[in-house]
């Protein structure tokens, strides 16, 4: 058997959309690092050092503001993100059962991606609809006063 054969990454998207955005100032790296993120779903190593050699912008710079924010994906991504509210309203009103249910239903923990790319699910801190706790998002649609049993009925709306 042999090794898999690493395929190159096509960088011409990213240098389309630096040389749309030019010049590109360092105030301009999250708008530009989100354009890049659409294209490719993720932002991957070879177009983060690609931004940064075309801008001048250090690599440094480009991976702390990659890292720091977390709507940024090093990693490839599902294509329809899940987030679950941990907060407090939505833990007092049963975040935990909704969130295990993701993750049976999914198989994949926190932070991770279904192995047909469909899904991400993240936990995150807050998503500020305290009054439709226990909440969860799926790309940019709510669903407020989730259960665990209303969990299959929410994922088949998403191909």
């Amino acid at each position: 058997m042999s090794a898999p054969v690493a395929v190159a990454l096509d960088l011409e998207p990213a240098r389309r959309i630096v040389e749309e955005m030019s010049p590109v100032a360092p105030g301009d790296l999250i708008p530009l690092l989100q354009s890049i993120q659409s294209d490719y779903g993720y932002l991957p190593q070879e177009a983060l050092e690609e931004i940064s050699r075309i801008t001048r912008i250090p690599t440094s710079r480009v991976y702390g503001v990659a890292t720091f924010y977390a709507q940024f994906h090093l990693e490839p991504h599902g294509r329809h993100t899940i987030r679950c509210c941990r907060g407090t309203a939505c833990h007092v009103r049963g975040a935990d059962k909704v969130i295990d249910a993701l993750k049976e239903k999914l198989r994949i923990e926190d932070g991770g991606t279904t192995e047909d790319m469909k899904f991400s699910l993240e936990t995150v801190a807050c998503l500020g609809t305290c009054f439709l706790a226990p909440v969860i998002m799926v790309d940019d649609d709510y669903y407020g006063h989730m259960r665990a049993d209303r969990v299959e009925e929410v994922l088949e709306k998403y191909d």
